[in-house]
Parts: structure tokens; C-alpha cells; sequence
């Protein structure tokens, strides 16, 4: 038999996975949308490239800025 904290883990870690693939797949799905939106939104091919652009940027922004908020109780934890 599987010891019990190791089948925990591995549900735990199976858990993890999962969540994150699905929140790739919805990441995915919105990006879509948002392209659309651009391009509704910009019909002109030249406007829509600066538009995806500035939409990527501030995209990247939150992401670093989410992420350090997230990470940082986790580094503290570690000092």
C-alpha cells in the first residue's frame, strides 16, 4: 500500500497541475478575446500592431507585479 501522506501529496500536486492548465486554458481563451477586441476596436492594421503591443506591456506589468506580491511572503519565509 501507498503510504497516506505520500497519496496526500501526490492529490495535492496532481490538484496543482490541474489548476494551472486551467488557468493556461483560460488565459488562452481571454487573450482571444482581447485580440478581438483590438481589432474591433482598430480596424486599421497599423493601429491594431500598436494596440496589441501596449495591451502585451501592460499585460506584462501585472503579471511581474502580481507575481513579486505573490512571491514575496515566500522569500520573507526564507530569510
Amino acid at each position: 500500500m501507498i503510504n497516506p501522506e505520500i497519496k496526500k501529496q501526490i492529490r495535492s500536486q496532481t490538484a496543482g497541475y490541474l489548476t494551472g492548465a486551467l488557468g493556461l486554458v483560460a488565459g488562452l481563451a481571454w487573450s482571444d478575446a482581447i485580440k478581438a477586441l483590438i481589432a474591433e476596436l482598430f480596424p486599421f492594421a497599423k493601429n491594431g500592431i500598436v494596440a496589441m503591443f501596449v495591451y502585451a506591456v501592460i499585460i506584462t506589468l501585472a503579471v511581474v507585479l502580481i507575481g513579486s506580491y505573490l512571491l514575496k511572503p515566500v522569500s520573507d519565509d526564507k530569510k
